[in-house]
This record gives structure tokens, C-alpha cells and sequence, in this order.
């Protein structure tokens, strides 16, 4: 590899427009999030009637998980490394504990949350950025044996098939996709024989379809995903309005507050469909704006990656790439979703959809990566990391 000398022009700390596009979609999002509630809030028996309960809550999960950031940005990641595989095992605990009767906490019909008083965690959600970590290890570990299919490939596939096998019995498919492409990408940018590369997206391209068939209630989304318009009271409800919304909003949107889908039409609009209200009142202006902040994200994060591996640090520079792929995919799919290029997936926009446990993941996760990045820029000054 190449080696970089010390740099002896200044640098900066930490990638500040990284740091900023974090910040912006973050904020973006509590205000959206506040927009997309109002109605929700006020027609909740738990909300008490209160139209800034979903802002409150938003607002105290986003300044915990800041703080956590902050805290995380401290440990350097030959601690991770360290410590990944014992998260990795106690993300499957959790993931196993959401499935047992009094520990599991279902809502719609699927069994994702477990309650510990005060609050709920979602495993999948920090099992994202715990697969990333531990991928990176395991990959960085068995790097002369990632030509080998009994000795490089077999145990992540066990493990991962695990994995997946308690994602599918919460259900929750979508984080189930999110984490096999995580994991995927991280063997392969570490070195997996094309062969069997080739290999296992053949069989994860055999599966995926093997499980919607198998399943009658993912037909249904499959199938209300080609043509919403055929049943737009039933499992074309949500994709209709959601492509009502953007039709509204054109090319600037009704205006912030105005949109008329978030009145209780639109299912999820604070969550899975924030999407489609930033469409309607903000328009085509603004959903470009939301793709390009995540765009610019993901290149910083393969970018912060690149650099990383031409300072030979191949876990923080796979943790990078990883990071990207898990961001940049459930942003992608997300965004398909609401304009009803993808069949429906109970997927949130990172870094801007309600929800305590996925903003704290991915607050963690940019954390690490800006860890990552200030290493990085340490060992350029030839300064100790």
C-alpha cells in the first residue's frame, strides 16, 4: 500500500462539511418531524392531545444522542475493534430477548421494541452499526482465509443467517436488507473471492424472492407497490397518498406547515413517509435538497474510507465504508418507498424520521466515523492518534 508522509501544511481537526451535512439533516429533520406530527399528536390518547409531543420527544432524543456522540467520539477504535464482537453478541441477545413473551413489546403486528421502563429500544437498529463492526473485525481477522468458502465465508453466513432469522421472526425485512448489504459489502471490499462473491448474490437474490413468495403478506406489498392505484383503500393506501403528497407539492411545495396528507391521511408521516410531507409542502426543491445533503454524506464517508486504507488501517477504513453503505442503502430505499419505486418497507429516513433508537445508531455511527477521520488526519501531521 501506499504509504503518506506527514503532512506539514496545516490541517484541519475533523471533516467540517461531514460534521455540518450531519447537523443539517438532523435539524431538518426535527423541524419536519414537528410538521408531520401536529395531527398525530393531537388526536393521540398518549400524545394527551398536545401538538408538540412528538417535537418534544424528537427534541430529547436528538440532544441524548448528541451527547452520546460526543462521548463516543472519545474512544479510539482499536477499542472498538476490541469490543465489537462482544456488541455484535449482545445485539443478537437483544434481538432474541424482543421475541420472548414479556420482554417483546409489539406494535402493528410486529415485535421490535423491548420497553425498560422509561424507554423503548429497537435492537435492529443498533444491530446495524453493531454488524458493521463487527464484519469490519471479522473480515480484517480472517483476511488470508477470505478465498476460502469453509474458512472465510461459512461462519459469517452462519452468523448472519441467525441474524436474519430473528429479523424475519419479529418480522422486520427491511433492517434484514439493510444488514446483509452491510455485511455483504464489507466482506467484498475486504477481499472476498469474486467467485463466491458472485455466488452469494445469486443465493441472496434466490432467497429474497423465496421469502416474498412465501409470504402472503409480502406479496401484498409487492403487489400494492406495482399498482396502488387497484386497491387504493386497502394495500395501496399508503403508497397512493404518499404519491398524492408529492403530486401537491410540484415543484416548491404548498409551504412548510400546509400539508394536507398529514392530516391522518398519510400512515407513518412522522416516520417511514416523512418523505412525502418534505414533498408536499416543500416540493421538488426540497426532497432534492435531502438527497443531495445524503449524497455528499455518503461520498465523505467512502471518502474518509479511502483515506484510511492508504494509511493501512483496513478496520477503521472498512467501519467507514460500511457506514456508508448502511446510511446511504436505508436512505435509498426509504426514498424509493415514498415515490413508490420500491415496494413498502417499515424503513425510516436516517438521521431525520422519529425515532429514539435510530437516531442514537446513527449519531454513534458518524461519531466513530469522525474518529476515523481525525485519526486519520493525526497520523498525516505524524501526531499519535
Amino acid at each position: 500500500m501506499q504509504r503518506i508522509s506527514p503532512s506539514r501544511t496545516p490541517m484541519a481537526e475533523y471533516d467540517a462539511s461531514l460534521l455540518w451535512t450531519a447537523l443539517g439533516l438532523l435539524m431538518f429533520g426535527l423541524v419536519m418531524v414537528y410538521s408531520a406530527s401536529i395531527a398525530v399528536a393531537e388526536t393521540s390518547k398518549f400524545a394527551g392531545g398536545k401538538s408538540s409531543y412528538f417535537l418534544v420527544r424528537h427534541s430529547i432524543f436528538l440532544a441524548t444522542s448528541l451527547v452520546a456522540g460526543m462521548l463516543v467520539f472519545q474512544v479510539s477504535m482499536r477499542r472498538w475493534q476490541q469490543v465489537a464482537p462482544f456488541l455484535f453478541t449482545t445485539g443478537v441477545v437483544l434481538l432474541a430477548l424482543v421475541l420472548m413473551p414479556g420482554f417483546g413489546r409489539e406494535v402493528n403486528g410486529a415485535s421490535r421494541w423491548l420497553s425498560l421502563g422509561i424507554v423503548t429500544v429497537q435492537p435492529s437498529e443498533l444491530m446495524k452499526l453493531f454488524a458493521v463492526l463487527y464484519a469490519a473485525d471479522y473480515t480484517v481477522r480472517k483476511a488470508a482465509l477470505m478465498h476460502s468458502f469453509k474458512r472465510g465465508l461459512l461462519p459469517m453466513l452462519v452468523v448472519m443467517l441467525i441474524v436474519g432469522w430473528l429479523l424475519l421472526h419479529e418480522p422486520d425485512f427491511g433492517a434484514f436488507v439493510v444488514i446483509t448489504a452491510i455485511a455483504t459489502t464489507i466482506l467484498f471490499l475486504g477481499g472476498m473471492n469474486g467467485r463466491w462473491f458472485a455466488a452469494l448474490l445469486a443465493l441472496l437474490a434466490v432467497g429474497f424472492a423465496g421469502l416474498v413468495l412465501s409470504s402472503p403478506y409480502r406479496m401484498q406489498r409487492i403487489f400494492g407497490f406495482m399498482d396502488p392505484w387497484s386497491d387504493p383503500y386497502g394495500k395501496g393506501y399508503q403508497l397512493s397518498h404518499a404519491l398524492i403528497a408529492f403530486g401537491r407539492g410540484e415543484w416548491l411545495g404548498v409551504g412548510l406547515g400546509a400539508s394536507v396528507e398529514k392530516l391522518l391521511y398519510l400512515p407513518e408521516a412522522h416516520t417511514d413517509f416523512l418523505l412525502a410531507v418534505i414533498g408536499e409542502e416543500l416540493g421538488f426543491a426540497g426532497v432534492s435538497v435531502v438527497i443531495a445533503l445524503f449524497a455528499w454524506l455518503v461520498i465523505r464517508a467512502f471518502s474518509i474510507g479511502r483515506l484510511a486504507v492508504k494509511l493501512e488501517r483496513p478496520y477503521s477504513a472498512l467501519v467507514a465504508q460500511g457506514i456508508a453503505v448502511w446510511l446511504g442503502v436505508q436512505a435509498l430505499i426509504n426514498m424509493g418507498v415514498n415515490m413508490g419505486v420500491l415496494p413498502t418497507k417499515g424503513l425510516t429516513l436516517p438521521l431525520m424520521s422519529f425515532g429514539g433508537s435510530g437516531i442514537l445508531a446513527n449519531c454513534v455511527a458518524l461519531a466513530i466515523l469522525l474518529r476515523i477521520d481525525w485519526e486519520s488526519r493525526q497520523m498525516m501531521k505524524g501526531q499519535p492518534a
